[in-house]
């Protein structure tokens, strides 16, 4: 791998948040730096991506393909909405874990 060096001038506040940060990850300044211009980048990269995917869009068929969403098939026992506004239990978020954190497991075992 190729490396370059680059004098990055950063407020003395930024810079001691950055350090702090660092230490509580347990890695390198540098290291943090490079995560973080990293995630920055791919962000403006997804952006762009989606710009251009709606960019090519056709409206007209995106409309009839969510018209005929469902069609042919009947709701299916786990499909019904939750009555008090909660999300069911057990669903995965998009990461793989649990949807409901393990703070707010605490809360709601505190006050059953």
């Amino acid at each position: 791998m190729r490396r370059s060096n680059f004098a990055l001038r950063l407020q003395p506040s930024l810079l001691d948040e950055l350090r702090k940060a660092a230490e509580a990850e347990g890695v390198a300044l540098n290291q943090l730096i490079n995560v973080a211009v990293a995630e920055k980048v791919s962000a403006l990269r997804t952006e762009t991506y989606f710009r251009e995917r709606a960019r090519r869009a056709d409206r007209t068929e995106t409309l009839r393909i969510l018209a005929r969403g469902g069609k042919g098939n009947p709701p299916m026992k786990g499909d019904e909405l939750p009555t008090n506004g909660q999300k069911k239990p057990g669903r995965k978020a998009a990461n793989g874990r649990d949807s409901v954190s393990k703070r707010g497991q605490k809360k709601k075992a505190a006050t059953e």
